[in-house]
């Protein structure tokens, strides 16, 4: 059972002071739940755990697609493979940031992944800075939470630069690179997120440039910002498989500009790879025996109630529970029915009194580095609710 403490949530017009301006949904509700699940020490110390093994695992199942050409079976499109495996070669193609969805984890239950949200995983800003700020105005204590976040992404951004060595060395080693970062106009949440990347990658040490990513220039030669002025690291807050279907030609200057050392580009494009939902069912393959894992297939699971998703949908979209009758009892329409599909053992959520169902967020970030829930109901959908947490 989950255990929440009520709180008083920040107002609307404070959340907007500090950049966060989708503070309400479409229906009117507040985005943002004014509760605070309540975890122990031990619960935060699993989560962490947990998403630190997982990580490992994909890396190994990685390593194994690309040895084994299965790009096909985990819908990769066929225009970013040259470029998934030109930055899986060479460590300078660092991971930034992803977040790990788990099931379980409170009152005992077993923590089972979900998925994987590794290339442009939402909650940033709430996970990093909201719920640290929701503490502090409730004169509750910020450190009484699993969240280092902006902390472990500053470092991570050092880590261009100083790869596996210590970040202390940044300014050793730090040669005036340039990363630019873009979002697609119009999307305040996704402007915010990547402005908070942006300030991350400054307080890190380098010197960073905000562009909207109509304005960016590609060519043979690299990346440019409307005043052409060249960037050797380019951040895009910006899916790679949209990019491989809506922007084809993008896509072949970017691997043109990959395969020629002429820019890097955050998060690289192995990362669509552990992006991809079939990769779960590689995982079961390769670790049959991990306390960690949902029984996953590409095909239908004979006996066994479970969930039909496609590879790569986001927000619960064209995803359907499945009885083990073959009867469907929830399902969920969206732009992603023509997407390859894979079959996951259901499992339940942990619950609150009132029936609701919690889903919990882990941000990696070189180690796990913040815990954060969504809720809502068997299917966490774009109406489902942020929620911070606390540590007893």
């Amino acid at each position: 059972m989950i255990t929440t403490q009520k709180l008083s949530p920040i107002d609307d017009e404070t959340l907007e002071e500090i950049g966060f301006t989708w503070h309400t949904d479409s229906d009117g509700s507040k985005y943002v739940s004014d509760e605070l699940v309540e975890v122990t020490q031990e619960e935060a110390e699993a989560y962490y755990e947990a998403a630190n093994t997982l990580y490992d695992m994909y890396v190994e199942a990685a390593e194994y697609v690309i040895s084994n050409d299965l790009f096909f079976d985990l819908g990769i499109p066929f225009n970013l493979i040259e470029s998934i495996k030109k930055s899986w070669e060479n460590d300078v193609h660092w991971h930034i940031y992803s977040r790990f969805d788990l099931a379980g984890g409170i009152d005992g239950q077993d923590i089972k992944l979900i998925e994987f949200n590794a290339d442009t995983p939402t909650a940033l800003f709430e996970t990093a800075l909201l719920q640290w700020a929701i503490l502090k105005s409730n004169d509750m204590d910020e450190e009484r939470q699993f969240n280092n976040v902006y902390e472990a992404v500053t470092n991570n951004f050092k880590r261009l630069v100083t790869l596996f060595d210590d970040t202390d060395k940044f300014e050793e080693f730090y040669d005036g690179w340039k990363i630019l970062f873009s979002s697609v106009e119009g999307n305040d949440e996704e402007e915010a997120t990547t402005k908070l990347l942006q300030q991350m990658a400054t307080d890190a040490g380098f010197v960073t440039k905000f562009e909207f990513l109509q304005n960016v220039r590609f060519d043979e030669d690299g990346i440019y910002d409307s005043d052409d002025i060249n960037y050797e690291y380019w951040f895009k807050l910006y899916p790679w498989e949209d990019i491989a279907v809506d922007e084809p030609e993008l896509a072949t200057t970017l691997t043109n500009i990959i395969q020629n050392q002429k820019a890097i580009i955050l998060n690289p494009a192995y990362t669509l790879l552990f992006q991809s939902k079939g990769m779960m069912a590689i995982l079961c393959e390769l670790f049959p025996d991990s306390p960690y894992l949902l029984k996953t297939s590409f095909e239908p699971l004979q006996g066994l109630k479970q969930v039909e998703k496609p590879v790569f949908g986001r927000e619960g979209a064209n995803t359907k529970i499945i009885e083990a009758n073959g009867s469907i009892s929830i399902q969920t329409d969206g732009p992603y029915a023509n997407h390859k599909k894979i079959y996951q053992e259901y499992v339940e959520f942990p619950e609150d009194v009132h029936g609701k169902k919690y889903q919990a967020g882990v941000f990696f970030a070189y180690e796990a580095c913040g815990l954060s829930f969504r809720k809502g109901g068997d299917i966490l959908d774009n109406m489902s609710k942020f929620v911070g947490h606390v540590i007893l």
